[in-house]
């Protein structure tokens, strides 16, 4: 998270709205002889390149967007500890030494560093190298380039930012099961209602760190992480009401905004899911396997399916695939309940064995494939392709 001081810099408020400053293509040069500085200053302590920082560059660059990449950069570069011996250790001997020899430094500092069996240079530099400013500092990543620092960067500011929300609400299409599994997941008050437009699947209004009594770090932390997440849906927007310089105003972001992704997220939940769909595509190489499709409306809320299957020389053979699989009995009992309401005529569920539903409990239309360990992947094909033959014919 970027601290406080640097917000001032590097975002302003024009009426209702906040603006961040983001980091762009024409920032690359600066960045560039920024992360060679921090390459000729690794090894050294991290009090040197401080004040190397509070020196301009040797180009242009705005001061407040060059704190925040630095910011950014120290984070990537991990400081360690570089000292012959502990320094507390170093500390103590030498202490114990000091009320021996009082007056008589020379002496004090050669029997601590023969006591600890080092050089009385080594018991210098290890006194003290446990303070953050006396920490090496490790070369940033080898890998790293500009545009990623550029990106790293405007994404701990939208971070931040949105540690000072109340509220947030993110419109989503594509990918969007992948966020709302993620806010449960992280315990974030969240509700997810159905769609506004066709442009979108569904929203998440979800509450800010600033609408909790007690405000939290993790808490705004886990929001934070909604936001390289985002990167890889196919269409979002972000609003959140924001409290900056004790006024409220409104962050947007959106589709295209230069923010660093996450890492892509795992394309399916269990080796379950997996399985099947490496059979399933095998069996059946006219369908389309679609995982975390569009969700569909239930009794007020929204279902998301596991899969959609598609025949694609026929795109209206379309087929939704749930997989209830090992929940509690409660949440079965829902989401059956939340299927039956949904009165969908081309669901294929399959159930665990070991669930034990009952056959009144099922949704009235859905073709049903039970499982126990493994999903048939033969037998949702031989649904599938029957019943397409069937409605052809």
């Amino acid at each position: 998270m970027v601290p406080g001081r640097l917000l001032k810099y590097t975002c302003e408020v024009r009426g209702s709205e906040v603006i961040p400053h983001f980091l762009g293509d024409h920032d690359h040069p600066w960045l560039r002889v920024l992360i060679d500085e921090f390459h000729r200053f690794a090894g050294r302590p991290r009090r040197e390149l401080d004040h190397r920082l509070q020196e301009p560059l040797p180009c242009k660059s705005p001061p407040g967007k060059r704190a925040l990449a630095a910011h950014t950069l120290s984070r990537l570069c991990r400081e360690r500890q570089h000292a012959p011996v502990k320094p507390r250790d170093a500390r103590r001997a030498l202490f114990r030494a000091g009320r021996k020899y009082q007056g008589r430094s020379d002496v004090a500092w050669s029997v601590a560093a023969h006591t600890l069996n080092v050089s009385p240079e080594a018991l210098r530099e290890s006194l003290f190298a446990d303070l953050p400013t006396e920490r090496r500092l490790a070369p940033p990543p080898s890998e790293l380039s500009p545009g990623e620092l550029a990106l790293r960067t405007n994404l701990s500011l939208a971070q931040t930012l949105l540690f000072r929300a109340s509220s947030v609400r993110i419109e989503i299409l594509g990918n969007a099961r992948t966020i709302v599994r993620h806010a449960r997941l992280r315990g974030l008050i969240c509700t997810v209602r159905a769609p506004s437009s066709a442009e979108t699947e569904c929203s998440l209004d979800i509450s800010g760190p600033f609408a909790l009594f007690r405000r939290t770090l993790v808490y705004g932390r886990f929001l934070g992480e909604l936001v390289p997440l985002l990167a890889w849906c196919n269409r979002f927007h972000l609003s959140a009401e924001c409290v900056i310089k004790e006024r409220i105003a409104t962050l947007r972001l959106q589709t295209g905004d230069p923010i660093f992704p996450s890492r892509e997220p795992r394309r399916f939940d269990s080796r379950l899911e997996r399985r099947f769909a490496r059979e399933f595509s095998k069996l059946a190489p006219n369908w389309d396997l679609i995982r975390e499709p569009e969700p569909v409306r239930a009794d007020g809320t929204l279902i998301f399916p596991d899969f959609a299957l598609w025949r694609r020389d026929s795109p209206k053979r379309r087929w939704l695939l749930e997989i209830v699989g090992f929940w509690t009995p409660d949440y079965v009992r829902n989401k059956l309940a939340r299927l039956r309401a949904a009165r969908l005529t081309n669901l294929i569920l399959c159930i665990d064995e070991e669930r034990n539903c009952a056959d009144e409990e099922l949704p009235q239309n859905a073709f049903v494939v039970r499982f126990r360990r493994r999903i048939d992947a033969e037998k949702v094909v031989d649904i599938v392709e029957r019943r397409s033959e069937a409605e052809s014919t």
